[in-house]
């Protein structure tokens, strides 16, 4: 297997993993609306976001998803995931100082999302856009 092919297979895994983990918080929207709006109030001090809200928003989200999987659009929607990735580790600043270390798993997969953005042009596995 050549350097280029390695390159392609290992951002391919990259972008599984960070859909997997987005993809999961996209269907906590649906499946469990309630937990979503906690989350909502305590990391984003945004209170009382009604289910119909978090509906649409997952709506918004699966569709942005959608495209970062299959490597659509690759600038604007893998630039979407890390911005919504940056803003969700860092409105976890409390966790960090109470040393919750499940909030740490964030970093690693910030990295990931930021690895995916800057080297979009090579992420060519399987995407919609291969170029």
């Amino acid at each position: 297997m050549n350097q280029q092919n390695r390159i392609q297979w290992a951002l391919l895994s990259l972008r599984l993993g960070v859909f997997i983990v987005m993809g999961v918080w996209t269907l906590d929207k649906f499946i469990n609306p309630g937990h979503a709006a906690k989350i909502f109030e305590k990391f984003y001090s945004l209170p009382g976001i009604e289910h119909a809200a978090l509906y649409a928003m997952g709506g918004l989200q699966a569709l942005l998803v959608l495209a970062f999987v299959a490597g659509f659009k690759k600038r604007i929607s893998y630039g979407a995931i890390l911005l919504m990735h940056t803003v969700s580790t860092l409105s976890s600043w409390k966790a960090y100082l109470d040393m919750n270390m499940l909030f740490f798993a964030a970093w690693p997969m910030l990295a990931a999302c930021f690895t995916l953005y800057i080297l979009r042009d090579l992420d060519t596995k399987y995407t919609l856009d291969p170029l």
